[in-house]
């Protein structure tokens, strides 16, 4: 074999259709569009959530429930989580950026301490919310807590 002899392997090429080039090619007419319509025009462009004149889904479906906009979510950390995240990271004041630092939470999380558990160690929370037993707890241990806003 010669590098002049080379071709491409069979079926692997084929001619460009030329549309719009008159009825002896093949294509002439309405160059494959069919007869008349939105479709067969220039400019065409399907609409979002269009069914073909069915009714779409997000109309035959009800409209159901409310999202307060004033809602204000928090991530949750129990009392007993603490003595771990002490032990494997030496931490010994917990604020939102000692926790976001080792991955506990996101940057815009809110961060709130719940009472299940039992703390081991004195410790310091620099937190936006805490339960009534959580803040008990830590007081009772020695530690310290502070509210952010």
């Amino acid at each position: 074999m010669k590098l002049h002899e080379l071709k491409p392997a069979k079926g692997s090429t084929h001619k460009e259709k030329r549309i719009g080039r008159g009825e002896g090619s093949g294509y002439g007419g309405t160059s494959t569009k069919g007869n008349k319509g939105g479709q067969s025009r220039a400019g065409y462009k399907s609409k979002m959530a269009h069914e073909g004149g069915q009714m779409p889904i997000q109309r035959r479906v009800p409209k159901r429930g409310f999202k307060n906009p004033g809602k204000i979510t928090y991530k949750v950390f129990n009392v007993g989580q603490f003595d771990h995240y002490a032990e494997v990271y030496g931490l010994t004041e917990f604020t939102f950026d000692s926790l976001y630092e080792i991955g506990a939470v996101a940057k815009t999380d809110k961060i709130k301490v719940l009472g299940t558990g039992e703390l081991k160690g004195k410790f310091g929370f620099k937190v936006h919310a805490v339960s009534e037993k959580a803040k008990s707890l830590i007081e009772a241990a020695g530690g310290t807590v502070e509210i952010l806003n």
